[in-house]
């Protein structure tokens, strides 16, 4: 599937280019500046590749937070959300004191 596909499914609205003009990033989905990554058997992420996903998300809005949604697999696919450990906590939180 493709970016576009994956920003469709979600309800996420693309960045025009996908990211290369003014708007980093591929898309923005509710708190998130989403960058979409889709490998059919394995993604590896260091630190430069996600301090290039937070620049980017500053970029957009000092108030969201970055986000990798990765997509592993063809037919079977597996769809996984990369944020960081604080966004996490922050989400539990939220969610307990609802």
């Amino acid at each position: 599937m493709t970016e576009k596909g994956e920003a469709k499914r979600i309800g996420a609205t693309q960045h025009k280019n996908s990211g290369r003009n003014n708007k980093k990033g591929d898309a923005t989905w509710h708190n998130y500046v989403v960058d979409f990554k889709e490998y059919e058997k394995s993604f590896s992420i260091n630190q430069d590749i996600w301090a290039k996903i937070v620049t980017d998300c500053l970029k957009v809005d000092k108030n969201k937070s970055p986000a990798i949604l990765l997509t592993l697999g063809n037919t079977n696919k597996v769809r996984l959300a990369i944020i960081e450990l604080s966004e996490l906590e922050r989400l539990i939180e939220n969610e307990n004191n609802s």
